[in-house]
């Protein structure tokens, strides 16, 4: 040490101490700083000289530097150095810091300084603390390096700064018990706030790490809590656009969510007890989790061991309950744009997304219908269910991700591709919307892979005709920007065309008339009167300049070409080429001409030219026979149906084209070809020629056979349905072109004659040896129903009256016009659409139904029923009573089809009703109880009567009527409370034995009661109403002698009693399977719903208590009332196992349930028993539901004893243990097993009893 200090205070220079020190090894060395530091003299200018004569631009310099470091700094903390010299030690090594290294040495050497105090640290060698002083100024240091060595790459200093403080941070090789483990997580956990927002990802892989010793929950909750936090920050900044305040840039947020998700799935994939602790948490806290949260939640779900677990999650075995949540709660919605709007590490949430779009619309999408036919689809857009609304957001889902993030899109596109074709046997026009909105949307983006798109072309042939049609309306847009498109659907459809399958040429068909109706050649006439198709203005294209018009035409009519061979096959390809041509007319008029020929050619071939001859049309070529089995060829009827409509509307459209150029008809004729004059020509010839024939002319009259076991009446009965839409086509044509003059009306009336004469022969022979024949569809179209019954009921000009005169007195044709109505308003009703023009448009169907319900409701309140001659005579309905039905129908209809229209509906009829003031047509409540009050004084009417003039068909359609429009109201309204009461009396006051409308009176009230409050209290009502009529099970005899009136309704009235209380227990247990799935951490001292659900089960009990003392007869209802008592002890059951599961419950929920217990306790279970015993002395045969009564009565006495344990509350002290069970002693079996038993003891004499010897 002298010579240290010699050589740097003297010398020659520091070449020689430089010299000196190099001879010395590390150990001497070591022992020279370590004596000089233990006795305190000359350390600190021992240690100068080291530094002095240990250049830092040398290595050897360098490592003397590093070795001083590595030996002070535990020597400082071993606490054998004074405190003094300690802290000089200290003091000197960082001023030595800045200038410690070679520039080329520095970055090694200070990670080595560093690893050495973190290495320090964590091995608890750090006892004072003294050295750590040294510490920031190290990292201070080795921050400012440009780069240094790390693993098999380099890093920056700032970033191995970062690495050492997250290893620093690291407690897992520490050892801690619970309480020091869960008091560090709270620590760091809080210290997220105040860390820059690019050091938290570094800081959760240590959390996560160290949660390998436990505390799982604590770290993820404390996680999925920060980056919540931050959303709602970023959210309400943005919100209220404050620029003085600095929010956190979003896209460095999401990146360092991306980064943090990517941690805990990491994470989780390696610690499974980590990921069942996070699905354990998903579950506890269902409602409450925030965007974060379900982005790490679709990660996890890419891992294959949690896939179903996950999705087990979001569909558990109650379904309704949390997919009624999952739209609501699940804030799927608005992780779309957090996860779609980045690509900083969410692909892997993305995925997820995708998965459970396609798992939203596949789990709840819609179901085939029976029989395997597809479900008709509801209406567009209305999501009303829970499962239409996880359909409809999974399509969301999907939608956005297409749209918004590039890497998914084509596997979203393919997988819904794949579905249109692989789900024949399902629905599938959910995927169908799906890829339309997309086309829709982003059609320049989906023309990237119209690849996948013509893949899909070439199975059109395979597909499903509405499938087909879904698809094809769907892609029009693509097929306007892209020919190569076009050219492969054409190429399809042609070869589709000449299909083996009838389907595969349907399709051919469908796609064809499509393409016709989308592509326009210009000159045609506005398409604003068009009945559908997908408006242009969906893409930016131009898509109707004078060359695509050009070239659109020229397509079209080779189209046109193609289409007509079709005229030679089979009768459904047919059928839907007429169907489609009037659309092709209305959106393309300039292939007015070409199509008017086509159909001018094919009706050549069935007409009659020879005006003598009779009949006027061909039948023999309209089929055709394959060995003994006669086939329908060619729909006459539709073909004339679809002239007749393009004729018409070409005419009505003449005048708006050329209002002045009437006197250039023949003109326009011939420059047309001549199709118009010549149409009409035969249209009148053959209208003429009819009303001429007879049914012997068709060889259809009443010796003709119409059975369908031989070949000639099947024959027959296709002729007879040709000749009948023949009749129809010409009674709308004649109608119109009669312009209600007197003669016109007159032929049409005879021509509707024949029509009835010849539908009275098919319906009588139709009709035998079966119970009903449907008659067949009506050729009719909707809008001439509509505007026929407007004119023949509420027409009064005084021009038409003479012409209308003539129809309005025939009865039959009145009764005719009504049933076609009834026929296409169900047709509405079941599939959407209905035949002939306009019919698949639903705007135009929409307001045909107006139509119809002004006039319907006008005609039944201005003439009743009871002037009405011959309507009881004939035993046929009268015509108020089909407008009644027509009404019901319509009613019906437009809650299914149209139920955001209802308001517009109901407000149409509003003026033709009374003279009661005009309700506000806004309000759908006020309106709708407007027409309430009409049909209540109706029913009010027929109630007033005799019971001999009481029409039940006609109460049951208004007490239908009124269930529906009730529906309509609030029911927090006062029109719906005068809606109860008015019913209410009704039922009290009704003394007519009449079953179905007692049924459907009762049916009405309990609805009511349902929308308006819990249907217990009225269901207490009657069952004390029937056993006080009906009597006691132990009083049967004296009941049954009783006068009592309607005494057959009492079965019936019971089922509906029953059913009600089963919807009661549905509620009931849809409530405890909610509560069991919210599982909140603490429960208020009062739950309203809770405490509600008390009340009404406890009603339901004492209810139930009434009916099982009542001596029911033999029959449905008793079986009914044991399986409903089966089911409700199984409901108590349920809510006594739920009890326990909630400790913290256990005391507030027993308060709740002792009603509960004490009524089913003390009153329901004992006369349960006796109702038992009652029911087996009056069936005397065996049944299921006593066994099962009794086995869920002793379940559920079970578990209210484990209750009463756990909870420390007697509850048994209601319950009184019955010896009852499924068996009961025969009284005289019994009495004459004794009788023997007596008899034997008498005949054996007595045996002397033997004394027993005590033992000593």
């Amino acid at each position: 040490m002298d010579k240290i200090l010699s050589l740097s205070e003297g010398g020659d220079g520091p070449g020689e101490l430089q010299q000196y020190l190099s001879s010395l090894s590390n150990d001497q060395l070591i022992k020279v700083l370590t004596n000089a530091a233990l006795k305190g003299k000359n350390i600190g200018a021992t240690i100068k000289g080291i530094f002095k004569g240990s250049p830092h631009n040398d290595p050897k310099g360098s490592g003397r530097r590093l070795l001083l470091y590595q030996h002070f700094i535990p020597l400082c903390e071993s606490g054998d150095l004074q405190s003094e010299v300690a802290a000089d030690i200290i003091g000197l090594l960082m001023l030595e810091v800045k200038v410690f290294f070679a520039p080329n040495l520095s970055g090694a050497c200070l990670a080595e300084v560093a690893s050495h105090f973190v290495e320090a640290i964590k091995s608890g060698k750090m006892a004072s603390g003294k050295s750590l002083e040294l510490f920031p100024s190290v990292l201070t240091a080795l921050a400012a390096c440009e780069s240094l060595s790390f693993g098999k790459g380099e890093l920056s200093g700032e970033e191995y700064k970062k690495q050492l403080i997250n290893s620093l941070c690291s407690s897992r090789d520490v050892p801690l018990s619970p309480e020091e483990l869960q008091f560090l997580l709270e620590k760091v956990l809080r210290m997220f706030g105040k860390l820059e927002l690019q050091e938290v990802p570094p800081l959760i892989y240590q959390l996560l790490l160290l949660s390998a010793k436990g505390c799982k929950k604590q770290v993820l909750d404390g996680i999925i809590g920060y980056f919540n936090e931050q959303d709602l920050q970023q959210k309400d900044e943005q919100e209220s656009m404050e620029l003085e305040v600095q929010a956190i840039p979003k896209d460095q947020l999401r990146h360092v969510e991306g980064t943090a998700i990517l941690h805990i799935v990491f994470a989780i994939r390696l610690d499974h007890d980590l990921g069942r602790e996070f699905l354990k948490s998903l579950k506890l806290s269902y409602g409450d989790l925030c965007p974060f949260g379900v982005a790490l939640l679709l990660s996890v779900a890419r891992i294959q061991r949690y896939e179903d677990q996950v999705r087990g999650g979001l569909h558990p075995p109650p379904p309704d309950i949390h997919i009624t949540q999952l739209c609501l709660d699940l804030h799927v919605p608005d992780c779309v744009p957090l996860a779609l709007a980045s690509v900083f590490g969410w692909d892997h949430v993305t995925q997820g997304l995708v998965q459970l779009g396609f798992f939203l619309m596949d789990t709840f999408g819609p179901k085939p219908g029976p029989f395997g036919k597809p479900a008709e689809s509801g209406p567009s857009g209305a999501a009303r269910t829970p499962n239409q609304q996880a359909c409809l957001l999974g399509r969301q889902v999907l939608l956005e991700g297409f749209k918004m993030h590039e890497p998914i899109r084509g596997e979203i596109l393919e997988q819904v591709l794949n579905r249109l074709v692989t789900k024949t046997a399902s629905p599938v026009h959910h995927y169908i919307d799906l890829f339309s909105d997309i086309v829709v949307s982003a059609p320049m983006i989906l023309l990237e892979s119209a690849s996948k798109v013509t893949e899909t072309f070439d199975n059109l042939s395979y597909l499903p005709l509405a499938t087909v049609q879904g698809l094809l309306k769907a892609v029009q847009p693509l097929l306007k920007v892209s020919m190569s498109l076009k050219d492969s659907l054409i190429l399809v459809l042609r070869k589709a065309m000449f299909s083996s399958q009838l389907d595969g040429r349907k399709s051919a068909v469908t796609g064809f008339l499509l393409l016709l109706k989308n592509f326009k050649v210009l000159g045609s006439l506005a398409s604003s009167q068009a009945s559908q198709g997908i408006s242009s203005s969906q893409i930016q294209v131009d898509v109707h300049s004078r060359y695509n018009s050009a070239a659109n035409e020229a397509f079209c009519l080779e189209i046109l070409s193609g289409l007509r061979r079709c005229l030679g096959q089979q009768a459904d390809v047919r059928l839907m080429l007429y169907e489609g041509f009037y659309d092709v007319l209305r959106r393309n008029s300039q292939l007015a001409s070409s199509i008017m020929q086509t159909l001018l050619s094919q009706l050549r071939r069935y007409y009659e030219p020879e005006q003598d001859l009779m009949p006027p049309v061909k039948l023999e070529p309209c089929i055709t026979a394959q060995g003994d089995q006669v086939f329908l060829q060619e729909p006459l009827g539709h073909l004339l149906s679809c002239t007749v409509h393009s004729l018409l509307w070409l005419q009505s459209q003449r005048p708006l084209a050329r209002p002045n150029d009437s006197d250039d008809e023949e003109a326009e004729d011939d420059e047309e070809g001549g199709y118009k004059s010549e149409l009409m020509a035969i249209l009148d010839s053959v209208t003429r020629r009819l009303v001429k024939s007879e049914l012997e002319d068709f060889e259809l009259d009443k010796s003709a056979e119409f059975s369908t076991a031989s070949s000639v009446g099947v024959k027959n009965s296709i002729y007879a349905v040709l000749v009948m839409g023949v009749y129809e086509v010409l009674l709308e044509y004649n109608f119109i072109k009669a312009n209600y003059s007197k003669s016109g009306l007159e032929e049409l009336l005879e021509l509707f004659q024949r029509y009835q004469k010849l539908a009275e022969i098919l319906k009588e022979k139709s009709g035998k040896g079966r119970t009903s024949a449907k008659p067949p569809r009506s050729l009719l179209s909707m809008g001439f129903v509509s505007k026929l019954l407007t004119t023949l009921f509420r027409d009064s000009t005084l021009s038409r009256e003479e012409g209308l005169s003539v129809l309005r007195s025939s009865p039959d044709f009145l009764r005719y016009a009504l049933a076609v109505a009834l026929q296409k308003i169900q047709q509405l009703e079941d599939s959407g659409h209905t035949d002939g023009p306009d019919g698949h448009a639903p705007d135009k169907a929409f307001g045909f139904l107006c139509d119809l319900t002004g006039v319907l409701m006008w005609r039944y309140t201005n003439i009743p029923g009871a002037v009405e001659a011959g309507g009881k005579k004939e035993k046929r309905c009268s015509l108020s009573q089909m407008c009644l039905e027509g009404l019901l129908r319509i009613f019906t209809t437009c809650t299914q089809r149209y139920p955001d229209r209802t308001a517009q509906l109901v407000s149409v009829g509003a003026d033709a009703t009374s003279d009661d003031p005009e309700p506000n047509a806004d309000d759908i409540t006020e309106i709708s109880f407007f027409y309430i009050r009409q049909f209540q004084r109706s029913l009010f009417n027929q109630l007033s009567g005799l019971e001999e003039e009481f029409n039940s068909k006609e109460a049951q359609l208004l007490i239908s009527i009124l269930s529906v429009l009730s529906r309509q109201l609030e029911p927090s309204s006062q029109q719906f409370v005068s809606m109860i009461t008015w019913t209410v009396k009704i039922c009290k006051e009704t003394s007519f034995e009449d079953i179905a409308f007692t049924k459907g009176l009762l049916s009405l009230l309990f609805g009511l009661h349902a929308l308006y409050k819990s249907p217990v209290s009225l269901m207490l009502e009657l069952c004390q109403d029937i056993h006080s009529q009906m009597g006691d099970i132990d009083q049967v005899r004296c009941v049954l002698s009783l006068p009592i009136k309607r005494f057959h309704h009492k079965p019936f009235i019971v089922l509906l009693i029953l059913a009600q209380a089963d919807k009661v227990l549905d509620e009931v247990d849809w409530l405890i399977a909610k509560k069991k799935a919210d599982r909140p951490s603490a429960a208020p001292p009062q739950d309203p719903v809770e405490k509600a659900m008390t009340v009404q089960l406890g009603t339901l009990l004492t209810a139930l208590n009434e009916l099982v003392q009542t001596a029911l007869l033999p029959g449905g209802g008793t079986d009914t009332l044991l399986r409903a008592l089966s089911r409700t002890y199984t409901t108590l059951t349920t809510l006594v196992k739920y009890s326990p599961s909630l400790v913290q419950w256990v005391s507030h929920r027993v308060n709740v349930s002792l009603l509960q217990v004490r009524l089913s306790g003390s009153h329901l279970t004992p006369q349960c028993y006796s109702f038992i015993t009652f029911v087996q002395a009056k069936l005397l045969r065996e049944t299921k539901a006593i066994p099962n009564l009794i086995f869920s009565i002793e379940q559920y006495e079970k578990f209210l004893i484990t209750l009463s344990k756990k909870s420390k509350v007697n509850l048994m002290q209601y319950m009184k243990l019955s010896t009852s069970r499924d068996f009961r002693i025969n009284a005289a079996t019994l009495e004459a097993a004794l009788q023997e038993q007596d008899a034997t003891q008498q005949d054996t004499p007595p045996q002397p009893q033997k004394k027993k010897r005590k033992k000593k």
